[in-house]
């Protein structure tokens, strides 16, 4: 097991979870943040091309951030040759491009608290994919156990007040349940591609590539870029800053520390989706669906991503 370098500031446990917290809570506040802009940027809810645009923008903003951030923090430079491009434009094109397009209309047929749960199904499908790809990362009881809960609570927030109507659309729910799919996917790839390269590099080049894919795919089905003004240019930079951030302050915990005490927080994207779309978009989190749903997905990520205690 990886020992923490104790004179490191990240590995001072008050500031690994303070930092986790944040990064947790920023990617949290993009559920509210990207419907908010869908009303500020006047883009309706059928309007696809234009969600793609506004997607796009996002994506390619953060990944120019990210690169010139690792280039004031002299990050040793790619060295761009075709298979190494062609690598990161895979990665894009997945992790980014597919998943988004996906998210992004899920997103526009859901409510925030919804997909916010929805979501978090990606960390199940990492577990169950790892368990075909790595000899070392097999399913154990409690991962079962874990994935079982947390579906449990994604299958539970699909009902409506009674048990009796359960409510589920390809273009709501099931966008948002086949993007955590996509991510899951690109992530083990992501994984295999970060052992060559700088993680900070990958991802700025990944997500400027796949940003500019979904640019380039929304203005040519005829989206539009919205009605900017301040409010709605404020919220594109916050969207940016945070993927950029996150990504930035969340690969530094994973660097110096042991992974599992990083990823534990992944339970609180959920709770953090959920309660700021109840604050900023009204919704209402306090369904008994809902808070159960709530409940059982945040087990679930707890139960797969706790590091099981050696034998005594």
């Amino acid at each position: 097991m990886m020992k923490p370098n104790t004179d490191n500031l990240f590995t001072r446990l008050p500031v690994v979870f303070a930092l986790a917290i944040l990064c947790t809570f920023l990617w949290g506040s993009a559920y509210p943040a990207i419907k908010t802009g869908y009303a500020l940027l006047a883009i309706e809810q059928h309007d696809v091309a234009s969600q793609m645009v506004f997607a796009g923008q996002r994506f390619l903003l953060a990944g120019l951030i990210l690169l010139v951030l690792a280039r004031l923090l002299n990050k040793p430079q790619l060295k761009l040759t075709l298979p190494k491009f062609s690598q990161l434009a895979a990665l894009g094109l997945t992790q980014t491009t597919l998943q988004y397009i996906f998210f992004y209309i899920g997103l526009a047929y859901t409510t925030g608290v919804k997909a916010s749960i929805l979501n978090a199904t990606g960390t199940f499908f990492s577990v169950l994919l790892a368990h075909f790809i790595y000899h070392n990362d097999r399913l154990t009881h409690r991962k079962l156990l874990g994935c079982t809960v947390g579906f449990a609570g994604v299958f539970l927030v699909n009902f409506n007040q009674s048990l009796l109507d359960f409510q589920f659309s390809l273009a709501g729910e099931g966008s948002i349940v086949l993007a955590a799919f996509f991510l899951a996917s690109a992530s083990i790839y992501g994984k295999r591609l970060s052992q060559k390269m700088d993680a900070m590099l990958m991802t700025g080049w990944q997500l400027s590539l796949g940003g500019a894919a979904l640019l380039l795919i929304g203005y040519l089905s005829g989206g539009h870029s919205g009605e900017f003004h301040v409010a709605s240019v404020l919220l594109l930079i916050y969207l940016a800053l945070l993927s950029s951030a996150a990504f930035a302050v969340w690969s530094v915990l994973l660097k110096y520390n042991p992974v599992g005490m990083v990823t534990i927080f992944n339970f609180l994207i959920p709770i953090f989706g959920s309660l700021l779309s109840a604050l900023f978009l009204h919704e209402n989190i306090f369904e008994w669906k809902n808070l159960i749903a709530l409940v059982l997905v945040c087990s679930g990520i707890y139960l797969v991503t706790r590091k099981a205690k050696p034998a005594l």
